[in-house]
């Protein structure tokens, strides 16, 4: 038996908005670590305790989800977002694996003041360029699950004109 109401609220409908804030702010951080190093000095063992925060997020709110959908008429908006869920899981276990080998690459290379020691070079720009692709990969898969969830939730539950006794 998993999480699924919180306070009488289908617990999906609140723990999406853990995911759609810290994953995309995981991403952004990875980025700006592996790009610069005294950005990753300060950010230190932040970096990939944000990332395991992020991915135990991830299947939490996807169980919720699972538990929702079952809960609501089908739908194949419904199904779609759930679908584009299911892919978010392989993203966030990468963006953790790489947050963890930038903190670990720049916690075990010496930093040296006013050197332009070439050493490690090759390998802080792959880390960059991973680092990049990871974290925007998972920051469109969050929009697009996001984007669709929207469209399950709010497709028949508003009208384009204004009611006309509601001012």
């Amino acid at each position: 038996m998993g999480l699924d109401l919180i306070n009488g609220i289908p617990a999906h409908v609140l723990l999406v908005h853990v995911v759609v804030v810290l994953v995309p702010v995981t991403a952004f951080a990875l980025i700006l670590c592996a790009a610069f190093p005294s950005v990753m000095r300060r950010f230190g063992l932040a970096l990939p305790a944000l990332a395991l925060v992020s991915l135990i997020s991830v299947p939490l709110t996807t169980a919720a989800g699972e538990w929702l959908e079952r809960h609501v008429d089908r739908d194949p908006l419904v199904r779609r977002h759930a679908e584009l869920g299911d892919e978010l899981l392989p993203w966030v276990i990468g963006l953790f694996l790489v947050s963890a080998a930038v903190w670990w690459f720049y916690r075990r290379t010496p930093e040296v003041e006013g050197s332009s020691s070439t050493v490690g070079t090759p390998l802080r720009i792959a880390a960059a360029v991973l680092s990049l692709i990871i974290g925007v990969g998972t920051g469109v898969q969050v929009y697009r699950i996001g984007d669709s969830g929207a469209k399950a939730a709010w497709h028949d539950a508003y009208s384009a004109t204004a009611h006309p006794n509601r001012g």
